[in-house]
């Protein structure tokens, strides 16, 4: 294929070391040889300083990190208050002690040394002040720190008239989010409990005492009712540990909405993504009765299992996490379509771990049956199939990016192109990759590998943010016309409904 209607541009988006958040450190995860925790040995021995000494340390401590930080203070209280109840006496905790105790149960993490790839762009919510034919826009980037742990941060800039890229200045320091109140959905529990395997006739009865949308300390009555039936009821005990884990998959957080959105970070919380939240794809859904959001679904990971989960903003300083559920809604690489069809939500799926799919929804969290879109056939793609991003609507159709792997674990990006009314018909395809990784770009911890998360429709252009070997990021600038024009007269037979007809 000619690369005549691509072009790549001159940015490079790298790891910064520097880049670093004040998170909890506990040391009593470990036992010490007279059966206590070494927390509570750290707590004993700063209990025992002498006010001198607690406020000479604290001065040091500002002294070293107050720079590296907008809100240590924050950090200190936030963690104090997370050991506190280790203490037999709170009376004589001083400020300046309660401070000091936070900073000894707190460490940085730097977000990204590992790695700077995967992004995702969309629209940006505000997009007052700019000249015209130009767009701001977000992105989100996956940061790899220690322990390979993934985060979501942003990335911010504009489109000029003339297609040229400009990124905002970094802000100084990161933000962590604070935790906002959560509601539940019974539905949704429902749906969750029979997909882990639990009988109806075991939970039932609890969700029976709970409103459609309930609090947590609703929930915390639903544990009592259930607490109250461990006699009579075996299996109280565990599903009361089932509905636990699955609240804490739902929270809300929230920056000030005065805060950068390059300074913000997403780190883990809930337990199903202890090791990262992965490879996030943004989208502006717009909804049936015409309101909007931004939806980005990411791989929760644990260590040893992977499960899709949705990310909901407005205005990307508050954002709800949510498990989704259902056969559509498992593996990785879920891609939401920006509006629903036919009434419905879909999202891309690859629930088979190596074919390009197709699932609908009600209500954008429950995933039905998938349907095949596209399997893998030609050389570049025979190991496994995916989505590089949501759908991108066009006159032609919905354009999908999609990544295969092929010989020596090498990923391409290639497209596809769906129908608008019935997205399970494939109308046109690529004979051959839209990217591949060249020079340095095949370097990195994952080598050989092009990859995103989503691109934007910009006028006449398609600006695609991709990683480069689990890296860095790069953008190429592709001919929308051309692109379309391609998909549309490949001599390759179109393989239509896979499955069924989608309707």
């Amino acid at each position: 294929m000619s690369r005549a209607f691509i072009e790549r541009t001159e940015h490079e988006l790298r790891p910064d070391v520097e880049r670093v958040v004040a998170t909890i450190f506990l040391p009593g995860q470990e036992i010490s040889l007279n059966g206590e925790s070494r927390s509570a040995a750290v707590l004993t021995r700063v209990m025992l300083m002498s006010e001198d000494e607690v406020d000479l340390a604290l001065k040091e401590v500002y002294r070293e990190f107050g720079a590296r930080h907008d809100d240590l203070d924050s950090a200190f209280v936030t963690h104090y208050e997370a050991v506190r109840h280790r203490l037999s006496s709170h009376d004589d905790v001083t400020e300046a002690r309660a401070l000091l105790i936070g900073a000894y149960f707190t460490q940085e993490f730097a977000v990204e040394p590992a790695g700077l790839f995967n992004p995702s762009m969309v629209p940006h919510p505000d997009q007052t002040g700019l000249d015209e034919g130009s767009t701001r826009f977000v992105m989100s980037v996956r940061g790899v720190g220690a322990g390979y742990i993934s985060s979501i941060g942003f990335r911010t800039g504009v489109i000029g008239a003339d297609s040229v890229i400009t990124f905002d200045p970094l802000a100084e320091h990161l933000r962590l989010p604070k935790s906002m109140p959560v509601t539940y959905s019974r539905r949704s529990f429902a749906q969750q409990l029979a997909e882990q395997g639990a009988e109806r006739g075991d939970y039932d009865f609890a969700l029976d005492s709970l409103p459609p949308v309930f609090s947590r300390e609703q929930l915390g009555q639903a544990f009592a009712v259930l607490g109250e039936a461990r006699i009579t009821r075996l299996s109280a005990t565990p599903i009361i540990e089932r509905f636990r884990r699955i609240a804490a998959g739902h929270y809300t957080v929230e920056f000030p909405s005065d805060t950068p959105l390059d300074s913000q970070i997403l780190l883990p919380r809930g337990p199903a993504e202890t090791k990262g939240l992965e490879d996030v794809r943004f989208v502006q859904v717009t909804h049936s009765d015409g309101s909007k959001d931004y939806r980005g679904t990411y791989t929760a990971f644990d260590g040893t299992q992977v499960a899709p989960h949705m990310v909901r903003t407005t205005d990307f300083h508050r954002f709800a996490v949510s498990p989704l559920s259902g056969p559509g809604a498992k593996n990785k690489g879920m891609a939401f379509f920006p509006r629903q069809v036919r009434s419905r939500y879909v999202s891309l799926s690859r629930a088979d771990r190596e074919s390009n799919e197709l699932a609908w929804s009600d209500d954008g969290y429950h995933w039905g049956t998938p349907w095949l879109l596209q399997v893998p056939e030609q050389p570049w793609e025979l190991v496994q199939l995916g989505n590089c991003g949501s759908p991108m609507e066009t006159q032609a159709g919905w354009l999908v990016l999609t990544h295969g792997v092929g010989p020596m674990h090498q990923y391409s990006i290639g497209a596809i192109l769906l129908d608008l009314d019935d997205p399970s018909v494939v109308i046109g395809h690529l004979d051959e990759p839209l990217v591949t990784s060249i020079g340095a770009e095949r370097e990195g911890f994952v080598p050989n590998v092009v990859y995103s998360c989503g691109g934007m429709i910009h006028g006449d252009s398609l600006v695609l943010p991709y990683g480069c070997s689990d890296a860095f990021i790069r953008i190429v600038m592709i001919d929308l016309p051309e692109l379309l024009l391609r998909l549309t007269s490949s001599e390759r037979p179109v393989r239509a409904n896979l499955s069924h007809t989608w309707s």
